[in-house]
């Protein structure tokens, strides 16, 4: 077995390592570069016992529907409306030309340039590259347009109907002339 890092041959037992992200058999020098993951050994599963089957993971369900949407939604982010500007100023600010800030995020000139021109939004992965990049921030959470509500005179328990929101709107014409 060869070392999953420098190749060379492992004598002895090999050693399994977190290193960067990534869990790898290496040998003992290399796994002084990362964490050493302690592992459980497989069990090799019997056909004739029929306890392996209640082992066996049950599938998570999820949930469908207009909840589920909606949860999703949350946890989205959105491109702040003038993104545009605010890299071109950032880009400026550190004296980086485009194929400099290019080389930076591995992304290509042409990109940027469109980028910085409107022709094209960055997606959340090129946008967050750009943030950590340049330092700046361009995904925010949505934000929500407040509708004002209006002050309806309640005469009745009845439902506002698209006749008293005329009439609203008249008397409000009439307020301002």
């Amino acid at each position: 077995m060869r070392c999953e890092v420098c190749g060379r041959k492992i004598y002895g037992k090999p050693t399994r390592a977190m290193i960067e992200g990534a869990k790898l058999t290496v040998c003992s020098e290399c796994a002084k570069h990362g964490t050493i993951i302690w592992e459980e050994p497989k069990q090799k599963h019997k056909l004739s016992e029929p306890a392996a089957a209640k082992t066996m993971p049950k599938p998570v369900i999820k949930p469908q529907g207009v909840a589920a949407q909606h949860k999703t939604v949350e946890n989205e982010l959105e491109l702040v409306e003038d993104f545009d500007v605010k890299i071109r100023l950032a880009r400026e600010k550190m004296g980086l030309t485009h194929e400099d800030l290019g080389k930076k995020i591995n992304e290509k000139v042409s990109v940027l340039k469109k980028i910085e021109t409107r022709k094209i939004k960055p997606d959340d992965r090129l946008a967050a590259k750009l943030e950590h990049a340049l330092k700046i921030k361009l995904l925010v959470p949505p934000s929500e347009e407040k509708v004002p509500k209006a002050a309806v005179p309640k005469t009745s328990n009845r439902e506002l109907t698209l006749g008293d929101l005329i009439k609203l709107d008249k008397g409000k014409a009439e307020e301002k002339s």
